[in-house]
């Protein structure tokens, strides 16, 4: 391995938590999640939260949906290297336990098909920064690989490849594939150590969801562990009434809670009490907690449905043996439901040293198909009037068996047996995918249940119908993906740089190709601009090449329809003929265009005036300001209360003080322009009270220091 890849691979993640060691992102498409170096993503394995990681769609700010992870690997009789016989042995990583001494990284790695994209905003890189690239390789099919290479105590390495792809209609799931080799390596060294056959091979995953973080606090606290969360399955037995017959998945929603936030009676006509199906944003101040916590917008009251994802995992190739390649449709042979803080699989002090735990592990993975947790809560199949039957208060399947379970239901999936002689190996490999709503449909249909215009039934209909209609869609199109051999029509590529700079009458674009600019039916590009925020709604605001009304393909665009004092946000993507999209994958036809999270930009741009060093010429504005009146509260769209100081010096130190003397705030103003902006909060983020404030202005360049007063009225 080359150094520049040692030197990657010990800085990737390196501010993560060390449980999990090493930890990468894929983040080049609408479905984005951290890995572990050990090949399962614990709880709270990168940071201390609840829900992190599993993000869709990915554009908007805290849509994480993964609680918690977990793989167990478990054999019928094993051997050890000091001549101990284990009958069973189990092995796990996840969904508390760490892996430390059962799972051994040995390579951990992220390629991409092509460099990314330079981002760049008044001189700084922007980007959202979690991928840490090994390296390229232009012979990759899908936009990204991750390569994870673990040695475990049972003598098996298993290769984990994840594929992510940036093509618009499959960019929102990740396809893993995973080979299990009896190499008889037990440590982090590639020496054999063990040579013996493993019989009853099970190889068994525990997916924990919580939909989604953004909305946590607005339902209930105890939602963010994913108490409340909904589990459902198809093509598997014994529930034969529900069956498609080209897709076996098992899938998660938002389900009910029966302690959920209630708004007040009578404030509108369906808030009697909150039916949390799809989380209407009822009242965002629920989620301003007074420690910070939560995520909503106080001014976000249309009633948008903040919790309409869909998300879940489908089979798609497992090997009937290590001899036989084909596909066995018998796997995977033990699909099943188990409370998320069952007793025997959610251990952080699982033992491999424990026989009595491992033999009830090893029940557990090799249980067969059980009944689907939806199913039990209503055979009727009508989730959308679910109750809180087998949702929270039901018996757990496994463990002591008491009633209830604080930590809600997870879906487990499991494939074997197998036999696996020394050097041989068995291939299986699974979608893990996301999808439901689009944020506009969500606003849509939240303001028509608010106006009552729709009633809760409606409401229901269109997140449970719709959002599992499209999640095994795009099921349907991983699959169809991996059997075409990942040859799926792709987009032209991004321009190999994106630079934005922002003047006093314009914001200026510009950007050049890719050296694969000709490939995939390339036509030209399009600019697409947001308002106040990264993670708001975009338009199209440009667009050049033949056919278009700019038919010159171009690599600059001046955008000057502009308010000063708002911030802006753009993307660009190429896009390419229609006769370029083959339709391979179940691909909608139609021109394919390159993924915005090559080029988002995450650092604001705006109008700004040049800087000034006359102290005599600089301004605040408004002043005095009145923080209660609605035209200063709406002078700028989507973002907090804004106090303007113009024709400053482009490098000086900004404080703001009380009448008092005290330093209630402080700016570093170096960008070089005659612009900056408060929000008029201190710096422990409370919102300023009425009085007289001193501004302090110090020119760095010559260290003069202007003093200027701003009133403020309540």
């Amino acid at each position: 391995m080359s150094l520049v890849c040692i030197i990657a691979l010990l800085t990737a993640g390196s501010d993560t938590a060390l449980s999990q060691g090493q930890t990468n992102w894929l983040a080049s498409g609408s479905l984005q999640n951290w890995f572990s170096e050990k090949g399962c993503e614990i709880e709270e394995g990168y940071v201390q939260q609840q829900q992190y990681g599993l993000r869709w769609p990915a554009q908007y700010k805290h849509q994480d949906i993964q609680a918690a992870k977990g793989l167990l690997i478990g054999v019928q009789t094993f051997t050890d290297q000091a001549n101990i016989t284990w009958t069973p042995k189990v092995i796990h990583v996840g969904p508390r336990m760490n892996g430390d001494g059962e799972f051994f990284p040995v390579q951990f790695a992220l390629y991409a098909k092509f460099d990314p994209p330079s981002v760049v905003v008044d001189g700084q890189p922007s980007s959202s920064n979690l991928e840490t690239l090994t390296g390229t390789d232009p012979s990759l099919l899908a936009d990204r690989m991750l390569l994870t290479v673990v040695n475990t105590a049972l003598g098996i390495t298993m290769t984990r490849k994840v594929y992510q792809f940036s093509q618009q209609y499959h960019d929102n799931y990740h396809i893993y594939d995973f080979t299990f080799t009896n190499t008889g390596y037990i440590d982090g060294t590639n020496v054999k150590k063990l040579n013996q056959t493993l019989t009853g091979l099970y190889f068994y995953w525990q997916y924990r969801y919580a939909i989604c973080a953004e909305v946590g606090y607005e339902v209930n606290n105890s939602s963010r562990w994913g108490i409340n969360t909904m589990n459902d399955a198809r093509g598997f037995p014994p529930d034969a009434a529900h069956q498609p017959t080209d897709v076996k998945a098992q899938f998660s929603w938002h389900g009910f809670h029966n302690a959920a936030a209630k708004p007040a009676v009578g404030s509108s006509p369906n808030a009697a009490t909150y039916d949390n199906i799809g989380v209407p944003v009822f009242d965002p101040v629920l989620d301003q907690l007074p420690n910070g916590s939560g995520f909503l917008d106080p001014a976000d009251t249309t009633w948008r449905l903040g919790g309409a994802q869909f998300v879940g995992t489908a089979d798609i190739h497992a090997d009937k043996s290590p001899t036989d390649s084909t596909d066995d449709p018998a796997q995977p042979s033990t699909t099943d439901y188990i409370a998320s803080d069952d007793p025997v699989l959610t251990k952080a002090t699982a033992s491999q040293l424990n026989t009595g735990e491992m033999t009830a592990e090893y029940a557990i993975m090799t249980a067969g198909h059980l009944p689907r947790h939806a199913w039990l809560v209503d055979p009727s199949g009508n989730f959308d009037a679910q109750t809180v039957m087998g949702n929270i208060n039901s018996p757990s399947l496994h463990g002591d068996g008491t009633s209830g379970t604080s930590g809600g239901w997870s879906n487990a999936t499991g494939y074997g047996p197998y036999t696996l002689a020394p050097g041989q190996s068995v291939h299986i490999v699974f979608v893990e995918a996301a999808d439901g709503l689009t944020r506009e449909e969500c606003i849509r249909i939240g303001r028509l249940y608010k106006n009552g215009a729709i009633n809760t039934k409606a409401k229901n209909d269109s997140v449970l119908i719709t959002g599992q209609t499209r999640l095994f869609n795009t099921f349907r199109r991983a699959i169809a993906n991996y059997n075409s051999g990942f040859n799926i029509p792709q987009p032209p590529y991004p321009p190999s740089t994106f630079t934005v700079k922002s003047a006093g009458n314009k914001i200026g674009l510009t950007w050049t190709p890719s050296p694969n600019q000709s490939a995939n039916g390339f036509v030209g590009y399009r600019i697409y601009r947001a308002t106040a925020r990264y993670d708001s709604s975009y338009a199209k605001i440009f667009e050049c090449g033949p056919g278009t009304a700019n038919p010159t393909v171009v690599y600059s665009y001046d955008d000057i329809d502009l308010t000063r004092g708002q911030d802006y946000y753009y993307y660009i993507t190429a896009f390419g003929l229609a006769s370029a999209n083959t339709g391979v994958g179940n691909t909608p036809p139609g021109p394919l265009e390159s993924s915005r999270f090559f080029t988002q930009t995450y650092t604001a741009a705006n109008l700004k005036r040049p800087s000034v060093s006359d102290p005599d010429s600089i301004r605040i504005a408004p002043n005095p300001y009145n923080i209660s009146a609605d035209a200063t509260r709406l002078r700028f769209a989507g973002v907090p209360d804004r106090i303007a100081f113009f024709n400053i010096p482009g490098n000086c130190e900004i404080k703001i003080y009380t009448e008092l003397g005290e330093l209630i705030y402080t700016i570093d103003h170096n960008d070089g322009t005659g612009d900056a902006y408060w929000n008029s909060v201190t710096s422990s983020n409370q919102v300023i009270v009425s009085g007289v404030y001193l501004v302090v202005f110090t020119n760095r360049d010559n260290g003069k220091r202007t003093i200027k007063k701003l009133v403020v009225i309540r």
